[in-house]
């Protein structure tokens, strides 16, 4: 070995020596510092061989030592050089000292060298110092802006879209994390990349070599808002930012006009690597390749790089940063808090997402925006999940946007700053809305801060502190948020000192940004600003506003204040006014302006509370302060209901209203929100206690009055003296009180009132004053005589007014009651007498005694009264005393010459008092019947029979006077023959009247016969009765009538009831009559008896020929049935006589015939009338004429139009004297009325009949014409019209024949939809077999009819049927895919293609591929059937628009389970049915190895070195198999061993513990994928006591490509076997402990979750119900707030019900049969693809595309070939692709008149495009080209003078084109018009070829309204389930059970840290976590993880296998019990 050194500067000159074993590879400065002579420069050695004895040697040549000689070699801190430690101390470069010993002191001084090039942590660890939190936000978001700001600034010069993209590759399937930021921008450079790579390389600074994006720097140009782009700056923060997010970035770019793509990666990895190999680190390598070129990835955690390198094939110019290394708690962040970072991205880049103005969501029209085209996305890929992905712009809850959309009006201004500073500003107000602010939350910052300070406004705060203590002003640089820098206010919009205009919570009601150019300077991670408050906040900074655009020089502060008074006044709505009572004028106010309107309320909510009529309340800062109650509220205004407003008046009644009758009115402000009701009643009552309160009665001069006395009329009542006092018992004589101007003296009033039962009489009122020797004084009263209750009041009363009240409270009063009653009696009087009086009836004569004054008393005394009548003889029956004093029983006797009775004068006589006489008139009147007097007195009398008798009675009283009374009736009854009458007359009025009545008529009476008279009043018993004789006589009057007939001078007898015979119409002359009175003797006929004589069949009877007795003439009825009736009647007073007889018409000769049909008159085709015809002779009147004979059967014909008269037989009826004929039939002709002509001799007469249909013979379609060719029908359509059939007969007449079945005969391959196959005719002969639908092969078909009439078949038509494939329907699905792939653990499964395939074989198209989807499962268990548990995939966005109808499965996750599978494609025909492809098996193998995992997780152990040997055991049995990264065991086929070694977690310490045997390491084999590991510690092994150290176990496999990692088990390691047992049974305890503690963390997280979820749901159903009401509300439907449910529901039911009856409503239609779209290329004919609603313009279109109407409009040029063909070139046909479609017209061009926006004239007529009057339902852009090529340019007008104007002046500018009017005209585009080509015909006449009316508006409104109906009752349902849901977990929260478990959790970390303390070991993780964060669940409302992604976190967390408690010897812990129910989630083995 040979050395070399050099002495000399090591910064001058370091020369390189080579050793004899080659070249070295460590240089090595030494000092020699034994002794001070040494030489004092170092000197360098070159040294290759790795032993210290070697090196020592070197140095002892180098220097000339002895090398037996002492010395050390040292490092320069003073640590000697070993064997043991030389390789690890002796470096490359290190300097070292030579010494004589450790200790030594340094002789002289020494130089070290060293390398100051910054460590690589300067870079790597930059973002983690650069990148902090503040404000509790997380600056993630703030690392991944630096990036887009980079590509903000590369594509700042892109004209089109400028795309950014922000991928999240956490598909743990497709490689490690990773994080890729790409954009479309210029690119760059290889030199620009390296440029990129340079630490603080600015674009300022990037000059000369330094070739940049940036090169030759620019400033832009000013623009609003300085959105710029110019964000990328320093160099520093793309470097930072990826090294914050992760351990490596690979960037690649490809600039515009270059064809290389240039790559750079930079790693952390990297820089360790080749610090480790001593390489330069600030070096690399960029790789230059082709684009798409992805052969360098070689690693199984990159790729994902090859998808991201595969898209660069399209791109022109663009850069990607791929970071990779993803910090494990960043991408929890970016998983979990997805919503939250994109919002905060979207908050940092609004302005330039959405413009200067911002995302101003409700403004009515968006202004084109030069920012429209930045397009940031954000997409999140996860295995087994669907990718999230969101666009920036799409975000409309970033802060921005919140305080845009709720700010009701902004302030805009700019500050000038000294130099060329610009700041744009905006302030923007929120106002105070109903009951809360409108200023957004911003989950940063805590808000609702209340401040202390008072009001001093007129106006109103409700809640203080909107903004809370949240700054007004973010900061925006470059128009990019600068997020931790924000300015509080400026002195100008900062809240005044004193007050303003505005209210002070006003300025907490503002938010506002700045917007800053780049003269201001940031920090390089633009997070902060340096300088941007101070320079804002200088003096010389100069603020102007901004108004409309233009900046204007005002006083900013003064502008501010007057904007914010404004937004106050116009949008806060603070107070709310409730109980609307009216509109009223207050003539209070001075100004008459202001006097009206002002709205009345009664009560207002204000501040939380309500304020109503009557509450008490006070006011603040009024003078004086006042006390009172509201009487009103008054808000300026005409307002009807409740309202808000922020200010109003309220009048007060002051309290206490005794003292103050009067009101105030003050601004509702003043009133005082803090007092209590209960200080204002104690300051009323206070002020109450003032008031006079009773009063003081006494009694000086004695006669006292008591409560209640009783006095006699007349006693005397005394003097009073009176005392006024208040409620303190003081005497007052006067009101208190100084609002009164000056005090009012009070009186007292004295009234004595009588209480009488007319009313109240005030008797005594006097006023008294106040005295000097008594206060008040009243006299003696001594005039009280009148009866009665009587009270005395005692009031006191105003001076002035004498009111009793004062301020609606009475004044104090007092009352006596007493009562005054009669003396005894002095005179008397007589009562009312009962009337009437009579003789002899009794009466009794009341008297009423009186005393002194006149009162009625009582008689007390035996007295007897005397009584006096002149005339009268007087008695009486006893007199009574008492209260009521009567004499009885008076009765009165005497004579009364009338019976209205007679006057007398009674004297009443009482001995004893002072007035004993009194006299009183009465008058007496006749008595009771009691005889009866009856005239003429004789007591025979003589009457002739037949007439009557008057008798005069009259009915007396007991003294003989006339007396009357009521029912006074007297009879008569006659006796000695019958029915003789009975007399009866009343005399109740005189007493006295005629007694008459009937007649007395006795029958047959020939001589005088006696009769008897019995006279009697039949009430009255008392009277008897009279009795007399009558003798009754003969009468002389008519008695007999008799009627004749002379015939000649022969006179015929017609008795009573004769019947007569006479020709029918003749006349009867010569009829006579006689009377005869009762003596048989005849009487002469006068013309008074003529006059009583009346005929029945005449109403003229000549009285001159009845006075001679000759009868009127009799007419013979024309008709033998008619039998005439004759009667005569004589009538007198005295008789009724009646003589009748009956004339019976006979038949005359004969003069006509007449014909009768019996039966039907109906008869069939070919058939005979069944009915017979009977025919009769007649006369004149149509009698039957009876002498008639058979003969006549000979005369009679017979004739009619069509007759068949071969079988017709005419016979004679003998019986009935009649012609009968038979055999009528016709031939074959017209149906319907028939006429037929009987005739005999020279009479006719005609019958019709009915000629109907014959028998059914046949069937015929009805409305089919064209069946002789086939009918096209698509497979499973329905036909294109229903199948009716008609009856027929052979002569073809439709048959009216119901119930006749019909059947259909088909074919067995044919089946018909509905499948009922019978049919029975109707009523008309008519079956309608309906609208079937075929379902059948393809080709021709036959359905044929079959139908039977009376056992015989008819004729039935056939139909051939052509049946089409059904082009729409699927069949089958077509799956197409790699089969010869293999299908690796946690791989991709290959590209798998579906197609639907329908029955013509072809591919459909136009499929939503969310009906298409992928199934798996395992087989193991289910074999072939599809369980329950399936994985569904969605199909892939397709990549290519021509890859219509392919539906691909891309990258679907292969399962992580090794087994075999089933794959199943499934396509959603409907909700019902689903069409599967075949099964598809894949096996699942093994993935690549990665790593070393044990069966099961071993324990920590604990060992010691102590002989016995289970205490050194380490692992007993353990089995080490090879995983790969999903758990599956792998690597059967490798072999290999594993190495065990131990290493310490400390790598200074070099005392390891070694195994038996005393080696460091040991081999194992590795066969079949695992070995068996056991491991034993030496005896006496070194090694620290009770420390940790770490076996490792190395795989050596040479036969992977990349090395597995080793697995690691930490040990603990004790010298003291006693220790090493205890410390053994802590270890186990902790294991045990931090297992149950992360299962009850777990279990508390996801219940956590849970609730925050299910609250995330609450409020999401919350909004959507809000949301819908209002939509509602904008439709006019108001809901009820309760019984919602029921009433939509009935809402929707009638909403349906008038979407019906608008459906049914007639509207015009088209009647062309469609054509089969048995082809999806197929459109359908031009009169189906438009509809027009206005009548008048469809008539006038339709005609004018009559020819084309029928046409067929197709896509392509084949499918108009394919109907060509089928039709045999009968159906027009129009191909779309055939359209030259430049010279189509523009669908939005002006009409011809307007032009370049000006119109050249004004038309008339209401010209319009026709096209414009159209709509389409479907295909709308395919029928624009149809009728934009049909009709062009077709104007129409209103007629043909508006169209001529219209034509003449538009050919002075330009062509017209065709003109029609909406009268049907024409006026072609040459001009021509007229004729018949070129005029209309009328609607009717266009054959149903007209286009069809739309469907009415209202229906669409109804379809809104019922669609939002059912829309707001799901959200209403859903709103009650989540509500639900949330209540029952919260109450869950809450249970004894779950407090348990947090007690048990804390007890258990406690133990835990207590263990590890004993231990000695690093605390887990959890439990630290645990300590430091107490277990509480987390209500708050936190963004939370995707639904999904929780699911996926909670089966992880739970498994079976984890709910295992330890408890152990020494300390018994309680298991865990939690239920399945309670972990939600699935047994799962967590990953080892």
């Amino acid at each position: 070995m040979a050395a070399a050194a050099a002495g000399g500067s090591r910064g001058a000159r370091r020369p390189v020596l080579l050793t004899p074993g080659g070249s070295g590879d460590r240089t090595v400065f030494l000092f020699d510092r034994r002794q001070e002579q040494a030489d004092p420069d170092e000197k360098v050695l070159s040294y290759g061989k790795d032993n210290y004895r070697s090196f020592r040697s070197a140095v002892c040549q180098a220097f000339g030592i002895a090398t037996d000689e002492n010395f050390v070699i040292t490092t320069t801190n003073r640590k000697e050089i070993t064997e043991d430690n030389f390789s690890e101390l002796v470096q490359d470069g290190v300097t070292l000292y030579l010494l004589q010993s450790v200790d030594q002191m340094l002789l002289s001084a020494t130089k070290e060298r060293i390398d100051f090039l910054p460590h690589y942590d300067t870079l790597v660890k930059s973002g983690m110092y650069e990148y902090y939190a503040s404000e509790g936000q997380n600056p993630l978001p703030f690392a991944l802006a630096e990036l887009i700001d980079n590509s903000l600034s590369a594509t700042s010069q892109n004209t089109g879209i400028r795309s950014i993209q922000i991928k999240l590759l956490f598909d743990d399937s497709h490689g490690k994390p990773a994080v890729a930021v790409i954009d479309n921008g210029r690119g760059m450079t290889s030199k620009q990349l390296n440029n990129w790579a340079v630490y603080r390389l600015s674009k300022f600074t990037r000059q000369g070599d330094f070739e940049s994006d940036h090169s030759g720097y620019v400033r832009p140009l000013p623009v609003p808002r300085s959105l710029n782009s110019d964000i990328s700056y320093f160099g520093v923060g793309g470097k930072q930012a990826v090294f914050f997010v992760g351990q490596s970035a690979r960037m690649i770019s490809k600039p515009a006009d270059s064809q290389d793509v240039h790559e750079l990666v930079l790693s952390k990895e990297d820089f360790e690597k080749k610090e480790k190999n001593k390489e330069a680190i600030y070096s690399g390598y960029i790789r230059n390749r082709k684009p798409s070129d992805s052969t360098h990835i070689t690693s199984d955690d990159e790729r994902f790089l090859h998808n991201l390198i595969l898209e660069e094939r399209d791109k022109e110019s663009f850069t990607a940063v791929v970071i990779t290394g993803v910090q494990p708690e960043h991408m929890q962040y970016l998983k979990n808090y997805f919503h939250l970072w994109t919002r905060q991205l979207a908050h940092i880049y609004h302005y330039y997402i959405h413009g200067p103005k911002g995302n101003e969501t409700n403004a009515v029209t968006k202004d084109v925006s030069p920012f429209n085209n930045i397009d940031i996305q954000i997409s999140m890929f996860e295995k087994g999940k669907v990718p999230k992905i969101v666009n920036l712009r799409e975000i409309k809850d970033d802060m921005q946007t919140l305080y845009i959309n709720t700010a009701a009006d902004s302030f805009e201004f700019k500050a000038h700053v000294e130099g060329e500073g610009i700041v744009e500003g905006i302030i923007r107000y929120h106002p105070f809305l109903y009951d809360k602010e409108t200023y957004p939350d911003d989950p940063c910052f805590p808000s609702k801060l209340n401040d202390d300070d008072d009001d001093d406004d007129d106006c109103f705060i409700v809640e203080k502190g909107a903004r809370g203590k949240r700054p007004i002003f973010e900061c925006f640089w470059n128009g990019r948020l600068i997020p931790y820098t924000t300015v509080e206010d400026f002195d100008w919009c900062a809240p005044p000192k004193k007050r303003g205009l505005a209210p002070v919570e006003c300025y907490n009601r503002i938010s506002g940004a700045l917007f800053t150019n780049d003269k201001f300077q940031v920090s390089t991670n633009k997070l902060t600003f340096m300088d941007l408050e101070l320079k804002l906040k200088d003096k010389n900074t100069l603020f102007t506003r901004i108004f409309n655009g233009q900046e204007q020089r005002m006083k900013i502060d003064r502008e501010f204040a007057l904007w914010l008074k404004d937004c106050h006044e116009k949008y806060d709505k603070q107070i709310k006014f409730t109980v609307f009572k009216g509109v009223t004028t207050r003539t209070d106010l001075p100004s008459k302006r202001m006097q009206s309107p002002w709205t009345m309320y009664a009560a207002i909510e204000w501040d939380g509370k309500t304020y109503k009529t009557g509450q008490l309340v006070k006011t603040v800062k009024t003078l004086p302060i006042f006390y009172g109650s509201i009487e009103k509220f008054f808000l300026y205004g005409d307002h009807d209901g409740d309202i808000y407003a922020t200010g109003g008046e309220v009048q007060i009644a002051l309290e206490p209203q005794a003292l103050y009758a009067e009101m105030k009115t003050v601004p509702i402000s003043k009133l005082d929100r803090t007092v209590s009701d209960k200080a204002v009643k104690k300051y009323i009552e206070d002020e109450m206690a003032r008031l006079p309160d009773k009063l003081s009665v006494t009694w000086p001069e004695g006669d006292e009055l008591l409560p209640n006395e009783t006095r006699f009329a007349g006693t005397p009542i005394g003097a009073l003296r009176i005392v006024i006092l208040n409620k303190k018992g003081e005497a007052m004589q006067k009101l208190p009180g100084t609002s009164h101007g000056g005090s009012k003296k009070l009186l007292v009033e004295l009234k004595v009132i009588l209480h009488s039962p007319t009313g109240n009489k005030e008797i005594i009122s006097h006023i008294s004053q106040h005295g000097g020797k008594w206060p008040y004084w009243f006299k003696k009263m001594e005039n009280l005589q009148k009866l009665g209750n009587y009270t005395l009041k005692l009031q006191v009363v105003l001076n002035e007014s004498n009111a009793d009240t004062y301020a609606g409270r009475p004044l104090p009063s007092k009352i006596f009651k007493f009562t005054i009653i009669e003396g005894k009696p002095e005179k008397f009087s007589v009562g009312l007498l009962e009337l009437p009086f009579r003789v002899g009836v009794p009466f009794n004569i009341p008297l009423e005694l009186q005393d002194e004054f006149g009162h009625a008393t009582q008689l007390t005394t035996d007295i007897k009264p005397i009584l006096e009548a002149s005339g009268l003889t007087l008695q009486y029956g006893g007199i009574t005393a008492g209260t009521k004093c009567v004499i009885k029983g008076v009765t009165a006797k005497g004579c009364i010459n009338s019976c209205q009775g007679k006057n007398f004068n009674l004297k009443v006589t009482l001995p004893g008092l002072k007035e004993d006489t009194q006299i009183c008139k009465i008058r007496l009147q006749p008595g009771p019947p009691r005889q009866l007097k009856v005239k003429p007195d004789s007591e025979v009398l003589k009457i002739e029979n037949g007439t009557a008798f008057p008798f005069q009675v009259e009915v007396l009283d007991e003294s003989g006077n006339i007396t009357a009374q009521p029912k006074l009736i007297v009879h008569c009854k006659f006796l000695g023959a019958s029915n003789l009458p009975v007399y009866s007359v009343d005399c109740s009025n005189g007493g006295t009247n005629i007694l008459t009545g009937p007649v007395i008529h006795v029958q047959n009476i020939k001589k005088d016969q006696i009769l008897k008279a019995r006279i009697e009043i039949l009430s009255c018993k008392d009277v008897p009765p009279v009795e007399k004789i009558i003798k009754l006589l003969p009468s002389s009057h008519v008695a007999r009538l008799q009627v004749l007939s002379m015939d000649g001078q022969k006179a015929i007898q017609i008795k009573h009831q004769d019947e007569i015979n006479w020709v029918a119409g003749d006349v009867m002359h010569n009829l006579i009559f006689q009377m005869y009175d009762e003596g048989e003797r005849e009487i002469h006929i006068t013309p008074a008896v003529a006059e009583k004589i009346k005929v029945n069949w005449t109403p003229r009877i000549n009285r001159e020929q009845l006075i001679q007795g000759l009868l009127p003439d009799v007419k013979v009825p024309t008709s033998v049935k008619d039998v005439r009736y004759c009667l005569i009647t004589y009538l007198d007073d005295h008789v009724s006589l009646e003589s009748a007889f009956t004339v019976r018409p006979l038949p005359d000769e004969p003069k006509h015939i007449k014909c009768k049909l019996k039966g039907p008159n109906t008869l069939q085709m070919g058939e005979e009338l069944q009915s017979e015809i009977d025919i009769m002779i007649t006369d004149q009147y149509g009698n039957q004429v009876q002498t008639v004979t058979s003969a006549c059967v000979n005369s009679l014909g017979v004739s009619g139009p069509g007759l068949d008269k071969s079988n017709l037989k005419i016979t004679w009826q003998e019986s009935t004297l009649t012609m009968k004929v038979k055999g009528i039939r016709f031939k074959p002709c017209l149906l319907g009325s028939k006429e037929l002509c009987f005739a005999w001799r020279e009479f006719s007469d005609f019958l019709r009949v009915n000629l109907t249909a014959g028998s059914p013979a046949k069937l015929q379609f009805v409305d089919w014409p064209e069946l002789e060719k086939p009918v096209a029908v698509i497979n499973g359509r329905e036909l294109q019209k229903p199948l009716m059939v008609q009856l027929c007969d052979q002569w073809g007449n439709p048959c009216p024949e119901p119930n006749v079945k019909i059947s259909l005969i088909k074919g067995n391959n044919l089946k018909i939809v509905p499948s009922n196959q019978q049919h029975k005719t109707d009523e008309n002969g008519r079956a309608n077999l309906g609208v079937i639908s075929i379902h059948a092969p393809r080709g021709e078909h036959t359905l044929q009819l079959k139908a039977s009439y009376n056992k015989t078949t008819l004729d039935c038509p056939i139909i051939t049927l052509n049946v089409l494939p059904d082009p729409e329907k699927p069949v089958c699905l077509n799956v197409k895919y790699d089969k010869n792939a293999s299908f690796p653990a946690g791989g991709t499964f290959p590209d798998f293609m579906v197609s639907v395939l329908s029955e013509d074989d072809n591919i459909i198209k136009n499929i939503n591929p969310a009906r298409i989807s992928m199934k798996m499962w395992g087989t193991q268990s289910s074999g072939t059937r599809i369980p329950i548990d399936v994985t569904i995939f969605s199909c892939s966005k397709v990549k290519d628009d021509k890859e219509d109808g392919f539906f691909y499965f891309r990258d679907k996750v292969v399962p992580e389970r090794v087994g075999t599978y089933s794959i199943q494609f499934t396509f959603a025909m409907d909700k019902t049915n689903t069409l599967s492809s075949d099964q598809i098996i894949v096996e699942v193998v093994p993935n690549d190895p990665v790593r070393l995992s044990p069966d099961s997780l071993p324990a920590t152990p604990a060992v010691s070195n102590v002989r016995a040997l289970t205490s050194r055991t380490l692992v007993k049995d353990l089995y080490l198999h090879v995983m790969d990264e999903y758990n599956n065991h792998t690597g059967i086929d490798l072999v290999g061993r594993i190495i065990a070694k131990i290493k310490s977690p400390n790598e200074d310490d070099i005392e390891i513990p070694q195994f038996q045997g005393k080696v460091s390491a040991i081999e194992f084999p590795f066969h079949r994928g695992s070995a068996e590991i056991n491991l034993v510690l030496a005896e006496n092994s070194p090694g620290r006591d009770s420390t940790e150290y770490i076996l490792v176990f190395e795989p050596d496999l040479p036969a992977l490509k990349k090395p597995l990692e080793p697995y690691y088990l930490s040990f603990m390691f004790y010298n003291d076997f006693k220790k090493q047992q205890q410390m053994a049974t802590l270890t186990k305890e902790r294991d045990q402990l931090s297992h149950s503690i992360g299962v009850y963390r777990n279990w508390f997280d996801t219940t956590n979750q849970l609730v925050t979820e299910i609250k995330c749901q609450v409020k999401e159903a919350e909004t959507r119900e809000t949301h819908l009401k209002n939509e509602l509300k904008k439709h006019q439907i108001e809901l009820p707030q309760t019984n919602t449910l029921q009433y939509v529901d009935s809402l929707i039911k009638q909403k349906m019900l008038d979407q019906e009856g608008v459906m049914k409503q007639p509207r015009r239609t088209c009647t062309l049969p469609s054509y089969p779209k048995g082809n999806q290329d197929i459109l359908g004919k031009i009169a189906h693809l438009a509809q027009i609603e206005d009548n008048e313009a469809a008539k006038v279109i339709s005609w004018h595309l009559a020819s084309d109407m029928d046409c067929v409009v197709t896509l392509t040029t084949e499918a108009a070939r394919s109907i060509f063909d089928e039709t045999q070139g009968r159906q027009q046909v129009l191909p779309l692709d055939s359209i030259y479609k430049k010279t189509l017209p523009d669908w939005n061009r002006p009409l011809p008149h307007l032009r370049n926006g000006k119109k050249y004239f004004t038309p008339i007529g209401n010209p319009v495009f026709a096209r414009d009057l159209l709509t389409f339902p479907d295909n709308v852009e395919h029928c624009q080209t149809v009728f934009g090529m049909l009709l062009g340019d077709t104007i129409i007008i209103d007629n043909l003078d508006a169209a001529n104007h219209y034509r003449k002046e538009v050919v002075k500018i330009t062509h017209c084109p065709t003109l029609l009017t909406r009268e049907g005209d024409r006026i072609r585009s040459n001009g021509k018009f007229g004729g018949l080509q070129n005029k209309a015909p009328p609607m009717d006449k266009l054959r149903g070829m007209v286009f069809g009316a739309p469907m009415p508006k209202l229906y669409s409104t109804f379809s809104g309204q019922i669609d939002l109906l059912q829309q707001y009752r799901a959200a209403v349902v859903k709103l009650d389930s989540v509500n639900k849901d949330l209540d029952l977990h919260l109450q869950s929260l809450n249970t004894p059970e779950v407090q348990k478990k947090k007690q048990e959790l804390a007890e258990q970390e406690k133990s835990l840290k207590l263990i590890e303390q004993k231990l000695g070991m690093t605390p887990s993780d959890k439990v630290t976590e645990s300590l430091l964060q107490p277990i509480m669940l987390d209500m708050s409302d936190t963004p939370i993880p995707p639904k999904r992604m929780r699911r996926e976190t909670v089966k992880k967390l739970y498994s079976s296998e984890e709910w295992i408690s330890s408890p152990t010897k020494k300390q018994q812990q309680q298991p865990l019990q939690i239920s399945p129910s309670e972990l939600n989630g699935t047994p799962r083995k967590r990953k080892a």
